[in-house]
């Protein structure tokens, strides 16, 4: 191991991937040998799970990158990152390990790259406890292309739990350099809009799913939207899911939810619409899931950068830790744990 890695507790705080991730982006990006321990070590089963090692793997070709440690549980990985690999990448999580999450390592170093790069990925894009492909290409994206940011999407096929088997393509253009921007609040609502789609399920789930968050939505709300219905997206399995993306003058927030077996489409329906009514009942520009991702991008952006948010999680807090640990930022946070509050990144 090179001298003088940066060292991360992957215990810390909410004690997931997510410390994983940020951190081998960073060091990819910063060219900062890393050391990761106790990975997950409060979960169970503890160390690497298919995503988790998937993004390291991945992070270590398109960066040249060395490793030691890394297989399936393992809780202690080191990564040497190299230059950077633009070009054609495909990477298969396997099963329904979620394609976003393995993303989330690759986006900043791609976008920091040279050169474009052709990202083509296999695994879950709508699975429990990861963002699905839809808050990637609606909410994440659009708010990061004002920092400079330009990234296409498609999906060719859902991967819904268990099968996974979903397939993604992206494309992302070189940035070079991230903008600071400052999100002090969400301003007027412009527009509520949705997408309620289901997979080898009979046609009437989706629209019941559409129909009552519509009804909800107009009575409690006054809101009028437009939700897209879609049945039969090419998938391996079954699945249903809605989302209801809201824009702001100010800020864009996203809320969707999963069907299962034995769920009613009417409670799906109610997880997304309570989501957004929770929302709306908050202080805050950004909602919690993307304060949290996009999180390393204003930390590296230099100049001053800040952000609201309707909640101040654990996930957010720990990643204001690991960015602590690579860059000299200063941050200052207003608010306290499951409140709204404020961030402020100055990169000087």
């Amino acid at each position: 191991m090179e001298k003088d890695p940066v060292r991360i507790n992957g215990s810390y705080g909410e004690g997931g991937g997510q410390i994983l991730r940020t951190s081998l982006a960073l060091s990819a990006i910063l060219k900062k040998p890393l050391v990761v321990h106790h990975i997950r070590a409060g979960r169970k089963p503890p160390g690497l799970r298919p995503q988790h090692l998937k993004g390291v793997e991945a992070l270590a070709q398109i960066t040249g990158g060395r490793t030691e440690g890394v297989k399936m549980g393992s809780e202690t990985i080191e990564f040497i990152p190299g230059e950077t690999v633009t070009g054609h990448h495909r990477f298969d999580v396997g099963s329904a390990g979620a394609v976003t999450l393995v993303l989330q390592a690759l986006l900043l170093p791609l976008c920091l790259a040279r050169e474009g790069s052709r990202l083509t990925l296999v695994g879950g894009t709508h699975v429990p406890w990861s963002p699905p492909y839809h808050y990637l290409s609606e909410v994440l994206l659009p708010s990061l292309k004002h920092m400079g940011v330009s990234m296409r999407t498609n999906i060719e096929r859902w991967g819904w739990y268990p099968r996974g088997g979903g397939i993604v393509h992206v494309e992302v253009d070189p940035c070079f350099e991230l903008k600071p921007i400052c999100l002090p609040e969400r301003g007027r609502l412009k527009k509520v809009s949705g997408l309620s789609a289901i997979s080898n399920l009979p046609d009437h789930v989706a629209q019941r799913q559409r129909d009552h968050a519509l009804k909800r939505l107009e009575e409690e709300l006054r809101i009028t939207a437009e939700i897209r219905v879609i049945s039969g997206v090419p998938a391996n399995g079954p699945g249903s899911f809605l989302s209801l993306v809201l824009q702001s003058e100010g800020a864009i927030a996203g809320f969707s939810s999963l069907g299962e077996k034995g769920k009613p489409a009417e409670k799906v329906a109610n997880e997304v619409v309570d989501s957004l009514k929770d929302y709306l009942g908050s202080e805050g520009a950004l909602d919690s899931h993307l304060a949290d991702q996009i999180t390393p991008f204003m930390a590296l952006a230099r100049g001053r950068s800040s952000f609201t948010t309707t909640r101040i999680t654990e996930h957010l807090l720990t990643n204001l830790w690991v960015v602590s640990h690579f860059l000299d930022v200063r941050i200052i946070r207003s608010g306290e744990k499951g409140q709204g509050g404020k961030i402020e990144f100055l990169n000087e």
